[in-house]
């Protein structure tokens, strides 16, 4: 009986220290910097915009082939054009512990507290498409998207050449993008600067389309109905514009002639209204940044430094071009 007791209280003792030692064996490192998951993946979490346009679904599809293709996992979230909604988003991303998180701000304001939040919880945030107001730029590591502002001047340095010989006055109206948008801002900006250089340029009407074709549909509307001299509509992006085609069509006028359209993104459906003589020029603004993102993101989660600003390369396009780009647009 004393020895069955001994065996017994030995295999006892063996089986404590061996529970013991499984309990203090170290869970793999979860840190963000170049670790990734248990799976050795990296894991990216990204808040879009929404749906709004035909450019936000390519730029949406290029963010999810880019992902795949590069091996990293990807945790999307559509914000329907609420701040509140990518936010609340955001806050999701950093309780998952996602090692990065990227972003396309639906309005440049209001982002201090979240991203205070993300960078005490050592999570590097980079934005995308659309950069944010804030003064403290440790809040991201970098910005990658367009020069908006560029991109108004190149449309108001088109239309300067395109009315040079002309004494005006040349009615402007013009469609917005959302309220308080980087787009919407920077693209007014830099458009401004460039008309109100010359007193014959008449800015004579300005709203929010909301980036919309339904929305720059109603707005063109109502902009014809106000203003009977109209001459040119400046829109902030192609899908506003087509939207007003059709606003200018019922009202009898003929787009491109009547009335010159200068738009900006450069989707497909835009360069065909060029080709049929309806829209004058489109400034690009390019939406397939999934590898550039990609690229970075692999950088930031593994320490490295990133530039603060990367710049897409774009260009602009006239009626005479648009046929001859058009087959190789892919958005």
């Amino acid at each position: 009986m004393a020895r069955k007791a001994v065996l017994a209280l030995s295999t006892v003792l063996l089986l404590a220290t061996s529970a013991l030692t499984a309990c203090s064996t170290e869970a793999p490192d979860s840190g963000k910097a170049g670790k990734g998951g248990s799976d050795g993946k990296i894991t990216l979490g990204f808040a879009q915009v929404g749906a709004e346009s035909g450019w936000r679904t390519a730029n949406t599809k290029s963010v999810q082939d880019a992902a795949k293709k590069a091996g990293i996992t990807l945790k999307f979230s559509d914000a329907q054009q609420k701040q509140e909604n990518q936010i609340k988003a955001i806050r999701t991303f950093i309780q998952q512990k996602v090692d990065v998180i990227a972003f396309s701000p639906v309005v440049e304001s209001g982002w201090d507290t979240v991203l205070k939040e993300a960078k005490d919880a050592g999570i590097p945030v980079i934005l995308t498409d659309r950069a944010v107001d804030s003064k403290d730029t440790s809040l991201y590591k970098t910005f990658l998207g367009s020069d908006f502002v560029k991109e108004g001047r190149s449309a108001g340095e088109w239309l300067a050449k395109e009315y040079a010989d002309e004494e005006g006055p040349v009615n402007i109206v013009e469609l917005q993008g959302t309220t308080g948008s980087a787009p919407a801002n920077d693209r007014r900006a830099g458009f401004a600067e460039i008309v109100e250089k010359d007193d014959k340029f008449k800015v004579v009407a300005s709203q929010t389309g909301d980036f919309t074709r339904a929305k720059g549909k109603e707005v063109m509307q109502a902009f014809l109905k106000s203003h009977k001299d109209i001459d040119v509509l400046y829109a902030h992006n192609d899908d506003m514009a087509l939207g007003a085609i059709q606003a200018i069509e019922e009202a009898g006028k003929k787009p491109g002639e009547d009335i010159k359209i200068i738009s900006i993104d450069g989707i497909k459906d835009a360069f065909v209204a060029m080709t049929e003589g309806k829209i004058n020029v489109v400034v690009e603004c390019n939406p397939l940044l999934g590898d550039q993102l990609m690229d970075l993101t692999k950088k930031v989660a593994d320490g490295q430094s990133v530039p603060p600003r990367v710049e897409t390369e774009e260009g602009v396009f006239t009626q005479d071009q648009a046929a001859e780009a058009l087959p190789t647009r892919q958005y």
